[in-house]
């Protein structure tokens, strides 16, 4: 066995975790490779050729890179987990009128799961994958911190996991730049991997036609919606939808024509199948509750401390002050902020360190 000890790497294929695995491998740890199963995309019924980290060409990548380096590599199945977990929430949060976030779900709750379980099976002390974060240790706590590429840092999506997922987590692209990365690829003999492009989408919506996966997953669901309502805030009548769970909350396009200035969803009711169009300042909230909590910084979130608040995977973030409400968090924004929605995931920063984070509930 290895001095540095055994370590289990996701690889999906792609440059990063396939990197991973290499610098590992080099740097002196036993690795096993394993690829996750967790969808079909022939089940997904879009019209896209099967490609990302479900695709057979990913799997047959991953494996040939640990022939080639000399590490086993393993397929695992996780298409009956992921589905009952991700998907069911992923369709009961839409027909709840929120906007889910499944790759953080299937990060922190199925993926990290599946890893554990299987690094206990193979006595491996770690687990390691490609996401560009970087973790650190205060007050016996540990916790994610900001990646050194600001482009690729994955912090965000990463909220969710406990101290022991950190305990025995590795990230080893976290002080490095995507450039360095692909460079990487090359000097270990990978020029075509040094060239992958990215994946940004959800494994099952290939297509990223969500609209069309619902409708295949809940029978009937165009009749049960059928004949929603546009209101203003007021409750005025603007027109007719096609269904609640069609729309989410900042959304402009594919609300039909004839309004005198540009209209976005700012409110979803599902229980009158309606949708509230607004202009673009009633999208701007002051606050927000918080449910569903993972506190990794601190043993519970603080208070009357300034952190940075980010509601969305892009979003640059706005100052914030959390206040403890029993399980949910009430948090009051310096300055207004554009499209609160809930059901994603609302994430607090201190400096580069994660505090935690949760889903959005409802805005203030």
């Amino acid at each position: 066995m290895s001095k540095k000890g055994k370590v289990l790497v996701a690889m999906s294929g792609g440059i990063d975790s396939t990197v991973t695995a290499m610098m590992l491998h080099e740097e002196g740890y036993e690795v096993i490779g394993i690829t996750m199963k967790t969808w079909d995309y022939a089940n997904s019924g879009g019209s896209k050729k099967e490609t990302g980290c479900c695709s057979l060409d990913s799997i047959n990548d991953a494996r040939k890179v640990a022939v080639d380096m000399g590490f086993h590599h393993f397929i695992v199945d996780i298409r009956e987990e992921f589905g009952d977990y991700v998907i069911d929430d992923f369709v009961s949060e839409y027909m709840a009128g929120r906007t889910p976030n499944p790759c953080v779900l299937c990060n922190t709750h199925i993926k990290w799961s599946a890893l554990l379980k299987r690094a206990d099976a193979m006595d491996c002390e770690f687990i390691a994958t490609g996401h560009y974060a970087l973790i650190n240790e205060q007050d016996s706590r540990l916790f994610v911190t900001k990646a050194n590429d600001r482009h690729k840092d994955q912090a965000y999506v990463l909220w969710g996991l406990s101290q022991e997922c950190l305990q025995r987590s590795k990230f080893p692209l976290g002080p490095y730049q995507k450039s360095e990365v692909r460079q990487m690829a090359k000097d270990f003999g990978y020029d075509e991997l040094s060239k992958k492009g990215e994946s940004y989408e959800i494994c099952f919506v290939p297509d990223n036609d969500y609209r069309s996966f619902l409708k295949r997953r809940v029978d009937g669901l165009e009749e049960q919606v059928a004949g929603g309502i546009f209101v203003d805030k007021n409750g005025e009548l603007l027109g007719k939808h096609d269904g609640y769970p069609f729309y989410t909350i900042g959304q402009r396009k594919g609300l039909g024509g004839g309004f005198i200035t540009p209209k976005y969803v700012t409110e979803i009711r599902p229980d009158t199948n309606t949708v509230v169009l607004g202009e673009v300042d009633d999208l701007m909230r002051n606050g927000m509750h918080v449910y569903k909590l993972n506190n990794m910084k601190y043993d519970t979130f603080p208070e009357n401390k300034e952190l940075l608040g980010q509601v969305r995977y892009n979003d640059s973030g706005a100052l914030c002050t959390l206040q403890n409400q029993g399980e949910q968090l009430r948090v009051e924004f310096m300055a207004n902020v554009r499209g609160i929605a809930p059901g994603q995931s609302a994430v607090f920063f201190e400096g580069d360190d994660l505090v935690g984070g949760g889903i959005i509930h409802s805005s203030l």
